[in-house]
């Protein structure tokens, strides 16, 4: 029998992570935790959101063992952290937002060596490690070191790295944090598929529309607390109104006055204001053209999760 390990058979339970009174008080006194309280439904995507010192990395940082908690219960997959933390370490895999590639290795080599840890022979880890160069699309730098891959090719390294011991519950802390339009479709896509596999997966990131497109769950940490929490549909549908960009081409003339919600910001674009129903958008899009102007792009001109932030 081949001599390494792969994430045990996991039975279908109703949750990936149960997160009961989570506390973290460092030295001094600071709180970065005060009472975390969150179930992440398997197989679920989930955006965990919260501004800057809200207390994210340090939830991550405790749950991939990197920091102790100071009181609380943390389980993942049905398995207490503590009790059973060498079996939780081998469920989950944390893609950190600072890049911590070895700099001198070649990128197949930084993922065969990520597999070794876990026990997992280089003969066996060679396949794995080129299937996700080459869903990456890395596969022809290979044999390059990391410190010569370009950021983005480091983020997508990291991502692949995070997946050679095939864990059932992914953190990623701001990962597409930097990169151009069409590296971030590569990520996003490999998510997804990762999603539809049967991960968790539990995102961290500024790009608000990132969180919109791909995440299913939604939490809100603020000042070390869950903030709000629940399905993102049911969540946005509550956001009363919603800001639309409009780019047009303009008409030599005007055939009529706008609505005071229809804002014209420059000769190719207006932004609209509507409450958060077809009815009212479709009505708001049918007066622009009827006063003349073309439409050649509706988007929204910000997030509707800035509202809960």
């Amino acid at each position: 029998m081949e001599n390494y390990i792969f994430s045990p058979i996991i039975p279908i339970m109703k949750y990936a992570l149960e997160i009961s009174d989570l506390k973290k008080q460092y030295p001094g006194g600071i709180k970065a935790l005060k009472s975390v309280n969150l179930k992440v439904p398997q197989n679920s995507f989930l955006a965990l959101l919260g501004k800057n010192g809200a207390g994210k990395s340090t939830f991550i940082d405790i749950i991939s063992s990197l920091i102790s908690k100071t009181s609380g219960d943390i389980s993942v997959l049905g398995h207490d952290l503590i009790k059973n933390r060498s079996l939780v370490k081998s469920l989950i895999s944390v893609v950190p937002q600072e890049i911590n590639l070895p700099i001198y290795d070649k990128a197949i080599d930084v993922l065969i060596n990520q597999a070794g840890y876990y026990g997992i022979n280089r003969k066996t880890a060679e396949p794995i490690a080129e299937k996700y160069l080459s869903i990456m699309q890395l596969l022809h730098k290979k044999d390059q070191p990391s410190v010569r891959l370009s950021g983005g090719m480091k983020r997508r390294l990291m991502i692949a790295r995070a997946m050679m011991h095939n864990p059932e519950v992914i953190f990623l802390d701001e990962p597409t944090a930097g990169v151009d339009v069409e590296i971030r479709s590569i990520i996003w896509q490999f998510l997804k598929d990762l999603q539809k596999d049967g991960k968790t997966i539990i995102l961290t990131t500024h790009y608000l529309e990132e969180a919109e497109a791909l995440c299913d769950t939604l939490a809100v940490l603020e000042n070390g607390e869950i903030k709000l929490a629940g399905n993102m549909r049911d969540i946005l549908a509550k956001v009363e109104h919603k800001n639309l960009s409009i780019t047009v081409e303009a008409p030599k003339s005007i055939k009529k006055t706008l609505s005071k919600n229809i804002k014209k910001i420059d000769d190719n674009t207006l932004e609209v204001t509507t409450d958060n129903h077809n009815n009212s958008i479709n009505k708001a899009v049918a007066e622009i053209i009827s006063a003349g102007f073309k439409i050649t792009n509706i988007k929204n001109s910000k997030s509707d999760l800035e509202k809960f932030l």
